[in-house]
């Protein structure tokens, strides 16, 4: 209850008592009028009078039991309530996937971290203190992430191995990709080079992941290469080791045609492999592009070519592409045209690099658009073309193939939702670890959504994170048996279906 000066028209003042419920203010009593500032104070303190009255009349009808829960809830302090979504959803995911027998708390909390709240290993630590009352200084965390790679990644592979197994059953096709991880630091070493970056951040010292999925992007391992390295080498290494591993038998290699070589593909058919590449049409010998382009394709069909080292080439159409290859090079050459008016082009811009193809120097020094080649070029638009040596029928190649975007999925995943990147660390032992963390994030990360999508919930992962953000509980002490004791405060709908989702689904 408080006082209110409410001014009348007549110029009076009018002293009133107010309470507020429930968002809502109600008039209790008003105490006078006055015209005077004497007469104003006068009536102040007569309310105040009246507000302590009507107190001590509310207070002769408390009961013992409001008693009692006033009493406790004196006792609660801000450290008695704990954010713990993030435990109760991604730690139960966590243990089911078999994670909780490496013996690491840091561990757990770190990973669990980065899916709730993917920030610095600093505010990692402020986030630990605050929503799970757990108190570790940065030093600490910096020695076990120096200890953690080489500890546990072999048991980290071996796990999410397992649990991809255990849901897509035999594992008959895998797919293989690579990307780069940027670091702030500019200075390079034995690991970080400056290379190609994927990232566009081309003056940062980088790193290459290699990661191998299943259908669906379920995780199966991962590997970490040195910045300036040239992605093709880098399959034939990592297959073999996982391949000793886990004792897979020879799956058919899904990959994109970076990593398409004439050494990765010897390397390949020498191990026993079945491979689909992305094939790179225009690149093929005159023999193989005048077969390609005398194919008339209609809309979803595809032709099988045999090369002549035994290979097939399949190649297909679809307008939906064609469509998007017309106008992606039509944007191209308008960001020519505007060049060339600008005077921005040279002779040192006629080259191969993207829509500069199409670009003819003309005297001396005048650089044209050749509208030659771009008819030429369209011709291509719409074709798509899958190298293998695989068995399996055109559909399935082409199907197979298409999966290969669940890897890219993943990356982009890892990069948005988890923010992998860019990477503080320096030292190698701690960017390992950074990604063996990332890994494991990524695995549940993609189980609960696996759950999601069965439960036909229309939450997203994205969704279901911030709604544990704001899922609380409370620790209070009993009175009289001075007992300790914790409770969910109440969820809200969407809390209450990812919570019922996540206890019937582990």
């Amino acid at each position: 209850m408080f006082l209110r000066k409410k001014k009348n028209k007549s110029g009076s003042i009018s002293i009133q008592i107010i309470s507020k419920s429930r968002g809502y203010y109600k008039v209790l009593k008003t105490i006078g009028c006055g015209k005077t500032e004497q007469e104003v104070q006068k009536l102040i303190y007569l309310g105040k009078q009246e507000i302590e009255r009507l107190s001590n009349q509310i207070k002769l009808f408390v009961s013992e039991t409001d008693t009692v829960v006033e009493e406790l809830f004196s006792r609660i302090s801000n450290s008695s309530i704990r954010t713990v979504g993030a435990e109760i959803i991604f730690g139960k995911i966590y243990d089911h996937i078999g994670y909780n027998q490496i013996n690491e708390d840091l561990f757990r909390h770190l990973v669990i971290a980065r899916l709730a709240y993917p920030l610095s290993k600093l505010k990692t630590i402020d986030y630990l203190y605050r929503y799970q009352g757990v108190s570790i200084d940065i030093d600490t965390v910096y020695r076990f992430l120096d200890k953690l790679n080489n500890r546990i990644k072999d048991q980290v592979e071996q796990i999410s191995y397992n649990h991809t197994k255990k849901i897509l059953g035999k594992i008959s096709v895998v797919f293989y990709d690579m990307t780069t991880l940027y670091f702030e630091a500019s200075d390079e070493d034995d690991l970080r080079k400056i290379g190609f970056g994927k990232d566009g951040k081309t003056q940062n010292p980088q790193i290459f992941i290699g990661l191998l999925v299943g259908i669906g992007g379920y995780s199966i391992g991962y590997d970490v290469f040195e910045g300036n390295i040239y992605e093709g080498h880098t399959l034939i290494p990592f297959l073999e080791k996982i391949s000793i591993k886990f004792d897979i038998e020879k799956p058919v290699v899904v990959a994109d045609s970076g990593l398409l070589s004439k050494n990765n593909i010897t390397a390949l058919e020498d191990g026993g492999y079945e491979y689909i590449i992305g094939a790179r049409l225009k690149n093929e010998p005159t023999v193989m592009i005048k077969k390609i382009t005398e194919v008339e394709l209609k809309n979803g069909e595809y032709k099988n070519i045999l090369k002549p080292n035994g290979q097939r080439l399949i190649v297909s159409f679809s307008e939906k592409r064609a469509r998007k290859d017309a106008h992606n090079r039509k944007r191209g050459i308008k960001r020519l045209e505007k060049s060339i008016t600008s005077g921005k082009l040279t002779k040192s811009n006629i080259n191969n690099r993207g829509y500069n193809k199409f670009l003819k120097l003309q005297g001396e020094l005048l650089v044209k658009i050749d509208h030659d080649k771009i008819e030429k070029d369209t011709i291509w638009d719409g074709l798509k073309g899958y190298v293998t040596n695989s068995k399996l029928s055109e559909i399935e190649i082409i199907e197979n193939y298409k999966n290969l975007w669940y890897i890219e999925k993943a990356f982009r995943i890892s990069k948005t939702d988890l923010r992998i990147r860019p990477i503080y660390h320096r030292l190698q032992s701690r960017i390992e670890a950074h990604i063996c963390i990332s890994f494991v994030a990524y695995t549940i990360y993609k189980e609960l959504e696996r759950v999601l999508y069965k439960e036909k919930s229309s939450l997203s992962v994205k969704k279901a994170v911030e709604l544990t953000h704001n899922m609380y509980e409370i620790t209070y002490v009993l009175p009289e048996s001075k007992h300790t004791k914790s409770i969910l405060l109440k969820m809200d709908e969407k809390q209450v279906e990812l919570y019922k989702i996540v206890l019937q689904n582990f």
